[in-house]
């Protein structure tokens, strides 16, 4: 906000923008577009309504809901240099289109995705089975709403209204079992084709659902790693979500104990650790850096972080004990790469931990601290 006359916070629902935006900028004015008294008003004069309220500066919460605002915060801004704006929306798509069109270097872009564990610490006790259950939504831990019941809520909004606003949907039920077959996918590549064939539909509108997941923050995609070096790898990339309760309100798991005996406990483990990757660079205002690596024979690491020249690989495993075993994969990219690896790391779920070692074993919980 130091540089730019308009920052845009964008990321899931419920992620807690607008509690931060009103805490950390409480001499501002706030209006939200989803009420309609709001909307009508502005819609009506949408520049002399700007101009009024922006001499105390603004937010504007979900201002995709009318997209014309960016064309006239534009205008407001270039012509006054020290007011400040802040749009903050859950529609990635909408937002990025309207900064595209009309805020292009004028706007600062963060993104604001739910709780990560460091802002976790007073409840760092929990089992690692309860941070998987509740995920990361802040009415979970802040006002101990169920995490079933907030997952709950969200996905039913979210199906009545911006599916069916992005997309026109007529077959409910084929996109409700699409999104469940997604979170069945974790952590493993994502095959449109096969997708299709699952649920009735052509692979493209598959990829045109998967494209409104992502843009409305319930999903993300980890592409492959790439580097001239030799064999070829896959070109497929892997799913997640944006949130581990959500993960587990859409496969049925009903609690703690239920996970712990679920097949795809393992994959839920390792998309809370990918999330953290993604969290810790999102929140210190960097650009996502995150990979995978997969090559022709099936062997793969599930994080690489790229720094420049230079790579950071890690495996990620849900098991308790630790096996020699686990750094084989990374021995064998060591192997290949050499000195562009600065660091290769096993993250468990055991007790197990070689510090801060550049080649070794991460326990869970130092990785979280780390």
């Amino acid at each position: 906000m130091q540089y730019f006359p308009v920052l845009v916070l964008t990321g899931p629902r419920q992620s807690g923008k607008t509690t931060l935006c009103r805490e950390m900028l409480q001499g501002y004015s706030y209006f939200n577009l989803e009420d309609l008294l709001v909307f009508r008003q502005i819609a009506e004069a949408p520049r002399q309504f700007l101009e009024q309220y922006a001499p105390n500066d603004i937010i504007l919460d979900e201002a995709q809901r009318y997209p014309d605002i960016f064309s006239f915060v534009q205008v407001v801004a270039d012509a006054h240099p020290d007011y400040r704006f802040v749009l903050t929306g859950s529609n990635n798509f909408s937002l990025m289109h309207g900064i595209t069109q009309s805020l292009a270097g004028r706007a600062a872009l963060l993104t604001l995705l739910p709780l990560s564990f460091a802002e976790l610490n007073q409840f760092a006790d929990n089992k690692t089975d309860t941070l998987l259950f509740n995920g990361g939504f802040p009415a979970v831990w802040g006002q101990n709403i169920p995490a079933r019941d907030v997952c709950r809520n969200y996905y039913n909004t979210y199906i009545e209204r911006d599916v069916r606003q992005a997309l026109n949907i007529k077959n409910i039920s084929a996109f409700q079992k699409f999104i469940r077959i997604c979170a069945g996918r974790i952590g493993n590549e994502f095959n449109a084709s096969a997708v299709s064939g699952e649920i009735g539909v052509s692979s493209h509108t598959v990829q045109e659902w998967l494209g409104t997941l992502e843009a409305s923050y319930a999903t993300f995609r980890l592409q492959p790693w790439f580097r001239n070096i030799g064999k070829r790898l896959v070109k497929t990339p892997k799913i997640y979500f944006y949130d581990t309760a959500l993960v587990c309100f859409l496969l049925g798991i009903e609690n703690e104990q239920h996970l712990a005996a679920h097949p795809l406990r393992g994959a839920i483990f390792e998309n809370y650790v990918a999330l953290e990757f993604l969290k810790k660079r999102l929140n210190a205002g960097n650009e996502p850096n995150l990979y995978f690596y997969r090559d022709q024979s099936q062997r793969e690491i599930d994080v690489v972080q790229e720094f420049g020249e230079k790579i950071r690989a890690y495996e990620i495993k849900s098991a308790q004990s630790f096996h020699s075993e686990f750094l084989n994969n990374l021995k064998y990219l060591k192997s290949l790469l050499g000195d562009t690896i600065t660091r290769t790391q096993v993250i468990y779920d055991g007790d197990l931990d070689t510090g801060s070692a550049e080649n070794g074993v991460m326990n869970f919980r130092r990785f979280l601290y780390d």
